[in-house]
């Protein structure tokens, strides 16, 4: 069971890799475009970059494109590496950063570069978070955060490490008039020290939000995984007939499957005469058939909160209070078997109304998942098992629809209307066995 879960742990972490592959090669590819769209504008719209000419500009840009259209188709590839796309939004973060300090604001006027900051903004670094966010990488978010931050103050330091002289909020006197704030607020030397604060702080403070709910996204998805392998595993030991509303209660029990001895009933049905109704027809509409006509009998036990555990060629066999607890089994089976033969006589399928026989014991079920680590199912076995078997094929000697041993006779509400069908012998058992055939 350990080598199991271990397995299916594995299996989730893979499906969420490929989620991520997925987002991080959205997000590349929306860098890659951005990326071509700027070396574009930047080639029709400057001729040079203070005393770089714009063919260096260009070759840079057009460089962080290849490296992005490079990148992309090994994204989730053996040759892909977790560490290339911190690189990446590294040097696109710091890319953008340095157009703040070599790119002029006007192309034909001479204006400090120190606008540069105040006239466009740290927001201009905002969608690399939101490129992050589609890789599910919340330490790539939190990351590109860092980066930004860092980046952006590396660039203001190197703008302002080049002025002659700069103002602040410091600079303004006490009690400032309107002139003080034109003259500070206003100059060409102003740069808000305080500004790049909020800004970088804003900044942190969104990507450790992001960073949080892409965790949480993370979380959600595993949970998600875990679920469907949960109903998976449902489906897989116990066939694709579990009603959903048993198949959600054995996932909220989670040792509901796990080894158990249980005091419980088990119900035994089968079609009298299925072979002649088999006889002559196509072995496909009798599969056919067969199916809608087992799935129809899951439905029913299912509404008695019961579980259908087995198929036995054409019948089945059904546990109460294994492997999920129900309050009176016996009296719960005894109620699954009358409704299966009422419906068996309500209904037709393929033009043909089935005739059911059907025992019921009640006493100690043994239970849990049997198998291999790649094929498993749950079963039953014990006395109990066996004496409502036999009891099934007794019907065929008394001329009864549905017999009962006396424990299950003793459970019901209505224990008077069950009518004695004598003792019988039945195999396994050494002595013979009082059986009761159910009233109406």
């Amino acid at each position: 069971m350990a080598e199991d879960t271990a397995s299916e742990t594995a299996d989730r972490y893979r499906r969420l890799y490929r989620a991520e592959a997925r987002g991080l090669r959205l997000a590349i590819g929306c860098r890659t475009l951005a990326v071509l769209a700027c070396a574009v504008w930047f080639l029709l719209s400057y001729q040079s970059v203070g005393q770089v000419p714009r063919g260096w500009g260009v070759f840079g840009l057009s460089l962080f494109v290849v490296i992005g259209a490079g990148y992309y188709p090994l994204i989730g590839s053996r040759w892909d590496r977790p560490w290339v796309k911190y690189i990446i939004y590294t040097l696109d973060v710091l890319l953008l950063c340095a157009l703040f300090v070599v790119i002029p604001i006007s192309p034909v006027a001479e204006v400090p570069q120190i606008i540069a900051f105040r006239a466009y903004g740290i927001y201009y670094l905002l969608p690399f978070l939101g490129l992050a966010c589609l890789s599910m990488s919340w330490g790539l978010v939190a990351w590109t955060g860092a980066v930004i931050a860092a980046g952006w103050w590396a660039a203001f330091w190197h703008v302002t490490s080049g002025m002659e002289r700069t103002l602040s909020w410091g600079d303004m006197p006490p009690g400032p008039t309107a002139s003080d704030y034109e003259r500070i607020f206003l100059s060409p030397d102003f740069i808000s020290v305080g500004g790049r604060v909020e800004e970088t702080g804003f900044v942190l403070i969104t990507a450790l939000v992001l960073s949080l709910a892409v965790y949480r996204v993370r979380q959600v998805f595993f949970a998600q995984v875990q679920a469907e392998d949960a109903r998976e595993k449902v489906s897989r030991t116990l066939g694709q007939y579990v009603p959903k509303t048993i198949a959600n209660r054995l996932l909220d029990a989670e040792d509901a499957l796990e080894p158990q001895v249980r005091l419980g009933s088990v119900l035994i049905v089968d079609i009298e005469q299925f072979s002649d109704f088999a006889a002559g027809r196509e072995p496909r509409q009798v599969i056919t058939t067969l199916n809608e006509f087992l799935a129809a009998c899951a439905d029913e036990v299912s509404k008695c909160d019961g579980v259908v555990v087995s198929y036995l060629g054409d019948g089945l066999l059904a546990t109460f209070n294994t492997p999920i607890e129900v309050a009176n089994p016996a009296q719960s089976a005894v109620t699954a078997a009358h409704a299966l033969i009422a419906m068996s006589e309500a209904r037709q399928f393929s033009g043909t109304q089935f005739r059911l026989r059907a025992g019921v014991a009640t006493g100690e079920i043994a239970a849990g998942i049997v198998g291999s680590s790649s094929r498993q199912a749950f079963t039953v076995y014990g006395e109990t098992v066996n004496r409502a078997a036999r009891l099934e094929q007794l019907n065929k000697q008394t001329g009864s629809r549905i017999l009962m041993d006396r424990a299950t006779r003793d459970h019901l509400e209505n224990a008077d209307k069950a009518r004695p069908a004598g003792e019988h012998r039945v195999q396994g058992s050494a002595e013979p066995v009082a059986v009761w055939a159910a009233g109406s």
